[in-house]
This record gives structure tokens, sequence and C-alpha cells, in this order.
């Protein structure tokens, strides 16, 4: 191998420095100088060859680690059994085959999509037949959603095994916060990262149950309770896109198969349950609750026992949940319907969402405030004369709430005229209710926009009964002179007894103290007669002294 040498010594000469290159050179007698022209385009050559393709590789390799990183921990895929043949032939096209030939092609081409493909270990895979499979998913869609007469008894068991296959899987743990942590507009929701195939099989499966061949006495074999109760595990997904088909599907299978529909109520039932009383996360409520509203919107009068049940140990016991604000638009929708169905179902309703009703949490009490408006904006009045007492008390501390929100929301139901309607026909019970709140806080609230809503309400309750308005005028302030007195005597009772515990008090006569409290009761106190006037006290105490001479110390307050 003589040439090695040769190739490497230029490689050599290269790394050296500039005197040592001079020195090597003078060195030589009589250099060749075709040597040396094969040196220097060895040289060239060197200088402007690429480095080697392994060396590229590991460089931008290494440079997206983070990105990917970053990448996979919003991009999940659930657990698949990977088909082991995964090497798909493309078939010809359903439109090219000749009619006694499309069903067996159908067939084929439903059977190569049960083939399932790893999207998260190595998405780069199987490149080629991901598209043959992707292809086949389309012309399957089209041509159940254009041709007629193709849904025939040998297609149900193989398009829904093929459903089965590609959606019933193990969802993969949670990686977004629960509940109220959960931000829709800041937080990225987790997508499916086999998404691409099995929005396909969604849109497949949709196309079957709608398409006017669809015949469920014959689909009612494969799709059972079995099926149904794997289908309400999905709705676990946090892929909201997945969730939305979901909704869709198991709607129209509620419709088309009535032997199931109570099975399906009853596991929905179960869901809540599980969430409201064990786990508390659950990324599928919303769209289970909007299913439910359109179920109850399709219930018969008179409402079944079950159908009650399911809104008062349901529905209500949802409101206490700390996610609410996750599915609450839907939730208020449904029991609003019931109570449409059933107006009986008010009272029952009202008082378990009192029951509920949210202490510290301001956000969520706005959310009540706004369902119980739309409650009654449907409430009939003989039910409301049944509720208005422990409602409108509710309704007065959420005015006194310091959280302008709250106090904004709850009085913006004098703007709304049913209810304002309402309230003018029962204003003798609320307005003694509501009068206090108002006019306390039409001084003392920190908020001016408050103030000038209190001042409407307050003007509307005058316009609506001016005797009973003055009424509870004159009645709020002999209470407020009341609460003066006895805060006094309160004031003074509690020093007294501090008094009487001190052990010098033997030295100081029984009449002294007995003025000293005369006068003390008999001077106007300041904020509200939680604290004495101390110029007053003062002057009491030093002509005590000046009687008696006790020291100061004795007669001092705490």
């Amino acid at each position: 191998m003589p040439n090695k040498p040769k190739k490497e010594k230029p490689l050599a000469s290269t790394k050296t420095s500039p005197n040592n290159a001079i020195n090597q050179s003078h060195g030589k007698e009589n250099p060749d100088p075709v040597e040396e022209a094969n040196k220097n385009n060895a040289k060239a050559n060197t200088a402007t060859q690429p480095p080697p393709a392994t060396q590229v590789a590991k460089i931008k390799y290494t440079v997206p680690i983070p990105a990917l990183i970053k990448k996979d921990k919003k991009q999940h895929s659930s657990r698949y059994n990977i088909s082991k043949n995964r090497e798909l032939q493309k078939l010809p096209l359903l439109k090219d085959a000749r009619p006694e030939e499309r069903e067996d092609l159908f067939i084929q081409k439903i059977r190569q999509c049960c083939v399932l493909f790893d999207f998260v270990s190595d998405p780069l895979s199987d490149l080629k037949w991901k598209e043959v499979k992707r292809s086949a998913l389309n012309e399957l869609v089209e041509y159940v959603t254009t041709q007629r007469g193709i849904v025939t008894e040998a297609i149900y068991p193989e398009g829904i095994t093929m459903f089965a296959v590609n959606l019933f899987r193990t969802l993969p743990p949670p990686s977004n916060p629960n509940g109220a942590e959960f931000d829709p507009e800041e937080d990225e929701p987790t997508l499916e990262a086999a998404w691409p195939h099995l929005q396909i099989v969604y849109e497949f499966f949709l196309r079957f149950l709608e398409s006017p061949d669809f015949q469920p006495n014959i689909a009612k074999r494969y799709i059972d309770q079995k099926f149904v109760l794997q289908l309400l595990d999905l709705f676990d997904s946090e892929d909201p896109r997945e969730r939305d088909f979901l909704k869709t599907v198991l709607h129209r299978i509620y419709g088309k198969f009535l032997g199931l529909r109570a099975y399906i109520r009853k596991q929905i039932n179960n869901i809540f349950y599980r969430y409201i009383y064990e786990t508390q996360h659950h990324n599928g409520v919303a769209e289970l609750l909007e299913i439910l509203g359109s179920i109850i919107n399709g219930f018969a009068l008179p409402l079944k026992e079950e159908h009650k049940v399911f809104l008062l140990k349901v529905l209500l016991p949802l409101h206490k949940v700390k996610s609410l604000s996750v599915y609450h638009p839907q939730l208020a929708y449904c029991v609003v319907q019931f109570l449409e169905k059933d107006p009986s179902l008010t009272e029952p309703t009202i008082m378990g969402l009192l029951k509920f009703w949210p202490k510290v949490h301001s956000p969520k009490e706005v959310m009540f405030l706004n369902e119980l408006e739309e409650i009654l904006d449907v409430i009939e009045p003989a039910e409301f004369s049944k509720v208005m007492v422990p409602l409108f008390r509710q309704l007065a501390k959420c005015v006194s709430s310091p959280h302008f929100q709250v106090a904004e929301r709850a009085l913006y139901y004098w703007n709304n005229e049913y209810i304002l309607s309402l309230i003018s026909d029962n204003a003798s019970m609320i307005l003694p209710i509501m009068f206090p709140a108002l006019y306390r806080n039409s001084k003392a609230h920190w908020n001016k926009t408050i103030h000038g809503l209190i001042y409407n309400a307050l003007k509307l309750f005058m316009e609506m009964n001016q005797k009973l308005f003055d009424d509870c005028t004159q009645k709020y302030k002999a209470q407020r002179e009341f609460e003066k007195e006895k805060s006094r005597e309160d004031a003074w009772h509690k020093v007294y007894s501090l008094a009487r515990q001190n052990v010098d008090i033997k030295n100081l006569p029984l009449s002294a103290i007995e003025q000293l409290k005369k006068e003390t009761l008999t001077e106007p106190m300041e904020h509200d007669g939680t604290e004495m006037q101390s110029s007053s006290i003062r002057n009491v105490q030093k002509e005590t002294v000046k009687e008696v001479n006790v020291p100061m110390h004795l007669l001092r307050f705490p």
C-alpha cells in the first residue's frame, strides 16, 4: 500500500506551521515538478471537500433536541398495538373496479385500514405505507358519501371492526393542569400524534352511520353496550378535535339505537359520579353535557323519576367541582332545559344552587349569578314566590360583596324587565330584605360604578311603592340607632368587666365607677359605636382620680 502515506502526507503538511513547511522544502534536493503539482492538487481537493456525512448528521441531530422535547410534551399518542406486517400494497381504485368486484375490493380496503402505524417513537418510519392507508381511508369516505346501495350486510362487521381497532386504545396520562388551573387561552391542548389517520377514521364512521343505507337492526349486533362503553372512555382524551368527533358519533348512535339510550344515560351518570366524588378530573364533561342538552330537550312529558333524579343528584352537584368554569355554559343550558320541561322542579333547583353557592371564589360566584338569571327568565310567578326570600337574601350578600364584579352582576338583575316585574309584584317581601344592603353600600362601597347601580335599584324600588320605601328607610335608621346604643352598652360592659378583674379595684369607690359608667353611656360615640370618644373618657377619668386619688392606669381602657 504505497499510496496511502502519500495521501496522508499532504494532510499532515496542512496542519504544520509555515516555518516547518519551508524547512521541509529546503531539505529536499531537486524536487520533482510533477510530484509537487500532484501535492498541490491534493491540498486543493482536501481543502474544498465537505466534512464527512456522519459528522453533518450528528451536528444536525444535536441542534434541535430541545424543540423535539418540547414537541413531545404537547403531542402524545395513545398506547397502540403496532401491527407487525405494515407493508401495504396499493389496491385499485373503487371507481375503476367492475360492479361485481367492488364489494370485495371495498372490504379489502377496509381491512388494509386496520393496520396500525407508529407516530411517536419513529414518526418518519413507514411513510410510504402510511400514505397508502391515508389514501385508502379518503377513498372509503368519498365512496360511502357519494354512492348508494354499498352498505351491505357484509360491510357492517368490517367497518365497525376497523373503527374499533383504530380508535379504542389506552389513553396517555394527562399532561395539562386540571380544572380551574387549565386556561384554554394560555395552555396548549395535548394533541394526538396519530391524528392524520384518526381523523379520517372518524369521518368514515360518521358517513357510515349517516348513510341512507345504514340499518340499525343489522348494526346492533356489532354496536352493543361494550362498544358504547369503550366509546365513552375516549371522551377523556385531551385532544379537543377528537372529543368533538366523539360528541357527534355518540349523538348519532343515541338517535339510531333506541335500545342503547337508557344504557348511554346510565354510563354518562357513572362518569359524572366518578368525576364529582372521586377524581374531579375528566376532559370530556363539557362535550357530554352538550349531548345531554339535546337529549333533555327531547324528553317526553311528564318527566320520568329517573330524569328528575339526574337533575337533582348529578347536574346540581356538578356545580361544586372546582373546574366549573370549563363546562358551566353547557351545565346551565341543561338545567334551564329541565325547568322549561317541568316548572315544578324550580324550587329544589334554586335551593340546590343556594346550597352549593361559593363562599370565597368570586369568579365562580359570578357564574352562579349568570345561571340564576337564566333560571329567573323562565320561572313561573307561582314558583318565584316560593323561593324569593332565600334567593334575595343571597342577592343581598352579593350586593355587599367587596368584589365589585359580584356586586355588579347582582345589581344587573334590576336591568332585566321580567325579573323587575316579579320584584314589583312581591315588593313588600323583597324590599325589606334588600334595603339594608342597598342603603349601606350606596355610601360604603369602594367602587363608584356600584354606587350608580345601587342608586338605580333604590330609585326603582321608590317608584314601585313610595310608602313602603319610606317605611323601610325609617325602620333602617331606627335599627341603626338601636345597634349604636347596643354597641355602647357592649363596649362599656367589656371595659367594666376588665376593670373588675384588676386587683386594685378594691381601692376605687363604687360611686366613682357608677358615675364613670353613667357619663360614658350618655356620651356620643364615633365610628358606629365601636370606639368611645377619648376626650370625654379622659375628662371623666381625671375627675374620678381627683376625687378618690386612684392611679390613672387603673382606669385605662384596653
